[in-house]
């Protein structure tokens, strides 16, 4: 039996694959190098790194184009000490921060090149001079994709009601550094549902000319969260920038 899934088993799905891990460690100790500030964390999903940054005394913003999502962020203890956004980074063009974060790779998610430019762009704006800019993204050099298989990515989550739920990724095309697949999740019930995905991959090389071109200034790419020199983390490209 194949279905689509609902804005809120969506969500519930998300926060069952997604504890709170050494990334979210790394972000929340790097916003709280400058004190308590003004932060923006753009692609905030249900609100996991958004809710710790408030609880830190952060005057937290957090802004992501899933409705369902958004909803369950803003169902969770502590929600009302959040300013929540529906939208992309042209939502809060007026707004001004001392941080900006893009965290579980939404920047792959960003495909097209020239939506990839005007986020920069906007990111750039809402910065103040000096304002820290922070992302990951994962390295092309470790071909994550390859790992995207039946067998290899299958794993096991435990939803909200208790019951339990299966999922992989199934690689359909690479091509130019843009990975299709397709996400598969199948429940307790036996509905299964395939969402199609794509992810883009750039270079180290090709992130520090987009944030040059865009008027960023990059002060250091990582290969973990443990500030690993690239190649030598988790396969991640960790970039912290600044305007």
């Amino acid at each position: 039996m194949t279905g689509r899934l609902s804005d809120e088993q969506r969500a519930d799905w998300y926060d069952a694959e997604n504890d709170w891990a050494a990334d979210d460690d790394f972000y929340l100790a790097l916003a709280s190098e400058r004190g308590e500030s003004r932060v923006l964390d753009l692609g905030c999903g249900t609100g996991r790194l958004t809710l710790a940054l408030a609880r830190a005394g952060h005057l937290v913003t957090g802004v992501d184009p899933d409705p369902g999502a958004l909803a369950r962020a803003r169902a969770k203890p502590g929600a009302d000490d959040v300013i929540w956004v529906e939208g992309t980074s042209s939502a809060v063009a007026d707004a001004e921060f001392d941080v900006a974060l893009l965290t579980g790779h939404v920047v792959q998610a960003i495909v097209d090149p020239r939506d990839w430019a005007e986020t920069l762009t906007d990111l750039r704006r809402v910065l103040v001079p000096g304002g820290t800019l922070a992302f990951d993204t994962r390295d092309p050099a470790a071909r994550a994709w390859l790992r995207w298989n039946p067998v290899d990515s299958r794993a096991a989550v435990v939803l909200t009601d208790g019951t339990q739920g299966v999922g992989w990724y199934d690689v359909q095309d690479v091509t130019d550094g843009v990975v299709t697949f397709h996400d598969h999740r199948v429940f307790a019930d036996g509905t299964e549902t395939v969402d199609e995905g794509q992810l883009v991959f750039r270079t180290e090389q090709r992130l520090r000319a987009d944030l040059s071109g865009a008027g960023l200034v990059v002060d250091a790419v990582y290969g973990g969260w443990h500030r690993e020199p690239v190649g030598e983390g988790v396969g991640e490209l960790v970039v912290v920038a600044h305007r």
